[in-house]
């Protein structure tokens, strides 16, 4: 069994790496190094084949786009395969392999392409960043006409049929951060409906910006943190600040952020909405502040798609840069032996 989720992104704050509490508790964490991205992603995918069968897997995909990974996880086995551009500076008890030795390359300066790389990348962070300081004004709109205490009873509420019968655990409960989705080369991405698919419960959360769907999200979390329920908090990756998805396993169900760009309606017969614009906020809003929202709106999409635009740029680079690169079948039979090797 394989589920995919995120541990970095684009966003508006930079590069954003989520990775640490996804692999605290690991025996084996073992960094996979090369100049290559598609070489290092090459060789999780082979990994991921080898341990599928037998074990679930956790596959982390790539900001990079489609391509590429950052790594897999065999949470059974204590082992996380990584690729080292997805490994914080600094983390300890990390396993480095130089992959490097195993495979030829073309020996080209590959600083301009990696500065054009780097140049483009920056520029969308920049234009997510203008986009997101334009985002909050729309969040003022609707905080002056939101009722908090509404809010707080739709929560209170929530919370308590979530967790009504259900046995508070004497043990402490691991929280997992993470995202599900983020912008690539490739435009925005997500995984939502694979993480949904496998929930007897989804709730999906509707509102405006600033109505509190993330405050909401965070309150739950926090709830089933502290009645012992392992949790899986999925930020945005737009505004890494903000929650975006809480899933709890154990109570089988999740809530998410189901608005605009990833909106998504109920298909099964136990999902739900929660709407807290509905629920909480002065009606007729929407239609009293129509011309400002859409002006802010557009003018904050503008920076979103200018920031796109920039990362399929840098994505060519990337992909300039990739073709100094190759692995043959041999070169990675010996590399994953090389791995096979180091393994306790």
């Amino acid at each position: 069994m394989k589920n995919y989720y995120y541990v970095t992104a684009n966003t508006a704050e930079g590069f954003f790496n989520l990775l640490s509490s996804n692999i605290e508790g690991l025996q084996q964490i073992i960094s996979l190094k090369h100049a290559s991205q598609k070489v290092k992603s090459q060789i999780l995918k082979h990994l991921i084949q080898k341990y599928e069968t037998t074990n679930a897997v956790e596959v982390l995909k790539s900001p990079l786009g489609e391509g590429y990974l950052d790594g897999v996880i065999i949470r059974e086995k204590g082992i996380a395969f990584l690729n080292d551009s997805a490994i914080p500076h600094g983390m300890e008890s990390v396993i480095e392999l130089d992959l490097s030795a195993f495979t030829s390359e073309k020996l080209v300066n590959n600083i301009v392409l990696q500065e054009k790389f780097k140049h483009h990348t920056e520029k969308a962070y920049k234009d997510f960043e203008t986009g997101l300081r334009i985002h909050d004004d729309l969040e003022e709109i609707y905080i002056k006409e939101m009722h908090f205490e509404k809010a707080n009873e739709m929560t209170g509420k929530f919370i308590q049929e979530r967790l009504q019968g259900q046995p508070k655990k004497t043990r402490d409960a691991h929280e997992y951060h993470r995202l599900f989705g983020t912008t690539t080369v490739d435009g925005p991405v997500n995984v939502i409906p694979h993480i949904t698919e496998k929930l007897s419960h989804v709730f999906y959360v509707k509102g405006r910006a600033g109505t509190g769907k993330s405050t909401f999200m965070k309150k739950v979390a926090s709830a089933c943190i502290q009645h012992g329920y392992d949790t899986e908090v999925y930020h945005c990756s737009f505004d890494p600040n903000s929650i975006d998805m809480v899933v709890v396993p154990g109570l089988n169900f999740c809530l998410f952020d189901s608005t605009d760009p990833h909106e998504f309606f109920p298909t099964r017969e136990k999902d739900e909405v929660i709407d807290l614009y509905e629920g909480a906020v002065t009606p007729g809003t929407d239609e009293k502040y129509a011309d400002k929202i859409n002006k802010v709106n557009d003018h904050y999409k503008s920076y979103m798609k200018k920031g796109v635009v920039e990362l399929k740029k840098a994505g060519e680079y990337l992909e300039s840069l990739e073709q100094q690169y190759s692995s043959t079948e041999q070169e990675q039979k010996k590399i994953l032996e090389f791995i096979e090797q180091q393994l306790d």
